[in-house]
């Protein structure tokens, strides 16, 4: 077990410290929480513009009327989604550098904005919103990366305009920044006019086709989610944030995905797909927290007799309801325990194919697309995430035993190896029904 311990150490602690580091990945993680306040507004909005039995309660144009009256606050947040995270990643990138982060952003946005075609008409042009949603997420982030790190470059070489003293901070650093803009800007405009001559016709058709559409078929399947969910589970057992590492390359994969059904969910069709950022969220992450610890916290309570696996679950359980399992992450210990090694990687897979599978045979609906707050509780969490569907929540409930189940005999032996600890060191006494008091000499 040392030796299998020590193997992993050596090959996934100097990857994680790459990822942890990498300027493009901190950049896209933290766009994406630039914009997700945006996108729960925007889901809660769509699961309360949905909620069951709703339309055979009230009229049909009351419905409608009712359902129009909301749907502006999707609209405005989730339909549009990618442009609050190539803001994001623009800022953020920048902001790295030491720039000016605002100039970043914008610059990354209207980058984007040139990219995308229009749709012409007598009298006016328009850009479709599916563009400018998760469908366009991948050139928007390939865009953000190389509109920061040409604004960057200009501004680092010193193209800029530069006002006499006393004039306003604000006028100076927008004129500063008025030529790294311009040869960002114009580059992308090149880049626009070359890709018009192409069989490909517009830089999102070609991104589409070479990378985004084998990317999400590859993130789709249940093989490439196991993956992922191993990774996340192996570097937390490290002690790294492995949602973190781990998501800032699915994301963009997983919220297409998320997209593609929450359209299909609005509009009553069939949901197409089976992982999406939910799936990962709700079934997984929803169970509280990496690694579904709320059943761990369950046992404890029920199996526990040591004093330190008591006083944990007394301190894990309240956090835990809600998905933060920091305390039974660090106070078990899960990171570099090779006692719970085990459990920690088969309960997450074992779940992951159960829900999966649930899903594929129409036992449980599908993710509906919204984004349900990640400090939802459990079954709330499941009900929400497929649309309001009861199944959810009992999908949730079963998987939860089913980690308790998991995990059962290997917390039996860290329990008693603590207890026995504990009556070696003399700090408790054996009563009744193997309970045990606090000795007070």
């Amino acid at each position: 077990m040392n030796k299998f311990m020590d193997l992993l150490e050596n090959i996934l602690l100097p990857i994680a410290d790459k990822l942890n580091n990498n300027r493009y990945l901190t950049a896209l993680r933290d766009g994406f929480m630039v914009a997700l306040p945006l996108i729960i507004f925007g889901s809660i909005f769509v699961v309360i513009a949905n909620f069951p039995f709703l339309d055979h309660i009230i009229s049909k144009d009351a419905y409608t009327a009712y359902q129009n009256a909301l749907g502006p606050a999707s609209a405005a947040t989730l339909s549009i989604m990618g442009l609050f995270v190539i803001i994001g990643i623009g800022y953020k990138l920048t902001q790295h550098y030491k720039g000016e982060a605002i100039y970043g952003g914008v610059v990354a946005l209207a980058s984007f904005l040139i990219l995308t075609p229009q749709v012409v008409g007598k009298t006016t042009s328009v850009i479709p919103t599916a563009v400018l949603g998760a469908q366009g997420m991948f050139v928007g982030i390939f865009t953000a990366f190389i509109s920061a790190e040409l604004y960057r470059f200009f501004v680092q070489k010193n193209w800029t305009i530069k006002m006499p003293p006393g004039v306003p901070t604000a006028v100076s650093k927008s004129f500063s920044a008025l030529i790294p803009i311009t040869f960002t800007l114009t580059f992308f405009l090149v880049i626009r006019i070359l890709f018009s001559l192409t069989p490909f016709e517009t830089v999102q058709n070609f991104i589409y086709t070479i990378i985004q559409e084998p990317l999400t078929k590859l993130g789709s399947g249940l093989p490439a989610t196991i993956v992922a969910v191993l990774l996340i589970q192996l570097f937390w057992f490290f002690g790294l944030h492995g949602q973190i590492i781990v998501n800032s390359v699915f994301d963009p994969i997983w919220y297409t995905l998320n997209d593609q059904n929450l359209k299909a969910f609005q509009a009553g069709h069939e949901l197409p797909n089976i992982i999406t950022k939910q799936f990962m969220d709700s079934f997984l992450v929803g169970m509280g927290g990496t690694g579904m610890t709320l059943g761990v916290v369950l046992l404890i309570f029920m199996i526990g007799r040591s004093r330190q696996l008591k006083e944990l679950g007394k301190l894990g359980g309240p956090a835990g309801i809600f998905n933060v399992n920091e305390p039974i992450i660090f106070g078990l210990p899960i990171v570099m325990n090779p006692l719970v090694l085990i459990p920690w990687l088969l309960a997450p897979v074992v779940v992951t194919c159960i829900t999966y599978f649930s899903m594929a045979t129409g036992l449980v609906p599908k993710p509906a697309g919204v984004i349900v707050p990640w400090t939802t509780p459990i079954i709330i969490n499941g009900f929400l995430a497929t649309g309001n569907a009861w199944q959810g929540g009992v999908l949730q409930a079963v998987n939860l035993l089913v980690v308790m189940a998991i995990w059962w005999p290997f917390l039996k032996i860290l329990d008693k190896n603590y207890y026995e600890n504990e009556k070696s060191a003399g700090t408790i006494d054996i009563s009744h029904n193997d309970e045990f008091s606090i000795n007070k000499h």
